[in-house]
């Protein structure tokens, strides 16, 4: 079982200030074409990792696929890592609600939420922090609903024995094309299966790429999701979250990982996954475009628009004097 190492790993990015490199973030990357060719690697593209919160789009495809029919929001906060606004909550209630679940079965943590101004008015209002608050709350309330349809037991549903995570590893196999070598558990407390970035970008390539009206059912639910992503941004990430930007702004398929994860898909299936050595988050966002601009996905133009947004700004008593830029050869 190959896992990353720092052999495995090249220079991604640089972080610059006054002129001078500050910091350097090694790693690998992928791109894949929008048949699932290889065009490109960085580093290993088969070493094994964990992809944390790009699960999201398989776990969410398997609840879909287990007969929960989630449209719209309702499948976008199934695959979100939402900032815990007031309308992340009211989603997430709505999915327990409609099974009919309280929320003390949410197997998450508690939580504050990341946005600033719901946990703020929590605060006033003297609430503590709960499951639902936190940022995984979505994919957990829709896997419960899931259990509920399928008359499989609440208790234990995140156990790798449950049928419903069977069934996501199902899935996961089915999109990526691999048998995961190992399993963890992710900070939320759901299972995490090890991948290659390789496979990892062919099974969210073959999410982003999947159609609604596809004579394969399972594919009909990952084409909803896609839609429901690509259709509300603003549920999968929240206001200012580079998720939400990327979605937003240029049309894309995107989400993030906790420990330098970043999967990218292009309209046209071109997708990137990859992984810092470091596990930061802060390079993800501008290699992966910058990687989809050089297989000629996107057009350098629509990311120099939304560059401002995506926090690479290196600054000195508010004043800007460097930036986080890419720099893989």
């Amino acid at each position: 079982m190959q896992t990353f190492t720092v052999t495995d790993a090249v220079e991604l990015a640089v972080v610059e200030r006054s002129g001078f490199v500050e910091s350097r973030h090694a790693g690998s990357a992928v791109v894949l074409n929008g048949d699932g060719e290889v065009l490109r690697t960085l580093g290993d593209a088969t070493a094994l990792v964990f992809p944390r919160s790009a699960m999201k789009p398989f776990q969410a495809v398997a609840v879909m696929a287990s007969g929960v029919a989630l449209r719209g929001t309702d499948a976008a906060v199934a695959t979100a890592s939402h900032s815990g606004t007031t309308k992340h909550i009211d989603l997430v209630r709505g999915l327990l609600a409609r099974a009919g679940i309280d929320e003390s079965a949410l197997g998450c943590p508690a939580s504050w939420p990341e946005d600033q101004a719901a946990r703020d008015a929590l605060v006033r209002l003297g609430a503590t922090k709960a499951p639902v608050y936190m940022t995984c709350s979505g994919k957990h309330a829709a896997m419960l609903v899931a259990c509920v349809q399928n008359d499989w037991p609440l208790e234990g549903y995140l156990a790798p024995t449950h049928p419903l995570q069977k069934r996501i590893l199902d899935v996961v196999e089915r999109f990526t094309g691999e048998r995961p070598a190992t399993s963890g558990i992710d900070g939320c407390g759901a299972p995490v299966h090890a991948l290659t970035l390789t496979g990892l970008a062919r099974g969210i390539a073959r999410i982003a790429t999947s159609r609604s009206n596809s004579p394969f059912a399972i594919y009909r639910e990952a084409g909803f999701l896609a839609e429901a992503v690509r259709d509300n941004g603003w549920v999968v990430a929240g206001p200012g979250q580079t998720d939400t930007v990327l979605i937003e702004r240029l049309g894309l398929f995107a989400k993030f990982g906790a420990e330098g994860i970043m999967v990218v898909s292009a309209p046209d299936g071109t997708t990137v996954a990859l992984k810092t050595l470091d596990g930061s988050l802060r390079v993800g966002p501008i290699v992966a475009l910058s990687l989809l601009v050089d297989a000629g996905a996107i057009d350098a133009a629509a990311v120099d628009s939304v560059r401002a947004e995506l926090h690479l700004q290196v600054l000195a008593a508010g004043h800007p004097v460097g930036e986080i830029r890419a720099s893989y050869v």
